[in-house]
């Protein structure tokens, strides 16, 4: 049985293939103007890599920001339960989870059978978020790809004291005036991010195992600073980025 999932991000669409409760494909595209084009597009090109055509896929799940608008797919679930299922298959010892997307981020906490128990979001402001990263990029004039790299060359954290983006923005463009070092700077806005996504989760009471899962994960800076705030080691994995959309396709496994 092949069963698909959609997963459209305000930045990112990606879609997962999974046969038989194995992974045959995966996609990331940018999400762009169209979210119902950007799902279809990431479908149709996880369906190619796989050698795959659309009448054996026996079920989509749709899920992210941009489900509803997903009109071919069999169902929409939120992605608080895709992001469960997915970190659950990826490693089944997973109690807890951060995820950090692009206009959002979540804390969700897990029982033994991957259930959840908890969740916790930020969805009212950029701040800690893939969004976040971006303007400080733009700030910066630093690819963002870059960031988790030179963070880890800084020799100091830079304080960056406010949470809200445009004040944050207006901190680092004065830090750049004052000849503090890019290095220096990035760290602080990783800091900046980790201490505020932590405090949301510790809300909930996360514990470990912790995965973190999102795009954000890519940047090991953001890492580093999660891991430092909550005293834990973040289990990451090469699927980060694609857990939503491998959880909706498991959970179109089940009917």
């Amino acid at each position: 049985m092949i069963t698909a999932g959609i997963d459209v991000g305000s930045i990112s669409a990606k879609a997962a293939l999974v046969k038989d409760h194995e992974i045959v494909s995966t996609c990331v595209i940018l999400t762009g103007y169209n979210a119902q084009n950007a799902g279809r597009q990431v479908y149709d090109q996880a369906l190619g890599q796989a050698g795959l055509a659309n009448d054996q896929v026996e079920r989509i799940v749709a899920t992210g920001y941009g489900r509803n608008s997903i009109g071919f797919a069999d169902k929409a679930v939120t992605e608080i339960t895709c992001h469960a299922a997915g970190a659950h298959f990826l490693d089944p010892a997973v109690r807890s989870i951060i995820d950090i997307g692009g206009q959002d981020s979540k804390a969700i906490v897990l029982d033994d059978a991957g259930r959840v128990k908890d969740f916790t979001m930020n969805d009212k402001c950029a701040a800690g978020t893939g969004r976040f990263l971006e303007v400080m990029a733009r700030a910066l004039e630093v690819d963002l790809d870059a960031f988790g790299p030179l963070s880890l060359a800084a020799e100091k954290a830079s304080p960056i004291s406010s949470l809200c983006t445009v004040f944050a923005e207006s901190e680092v463009i004065s830090l750049i005036a004052k000849g503090e070092k890019r290095e220096n700077i990035i760290a602080g806005i990783h800091a900046s991010i980790g201490a505020r996504v932590v405090s949301m989760a510790k809300r909930i009471g996360v514990r470990p195992p912790i995965m973190m899962t999102g795009g954000v994960a890519k940047n090991i800076g953001v890492v580093k600073a999660l891991e430092e705030k909550l005293g834990a080691d973040l289990i990451v994995s090469a699927y980060a980025q694609v857990t939503g959309a491998i959880g909706a396709a498991l959970i179109a496994s089940k009917g």
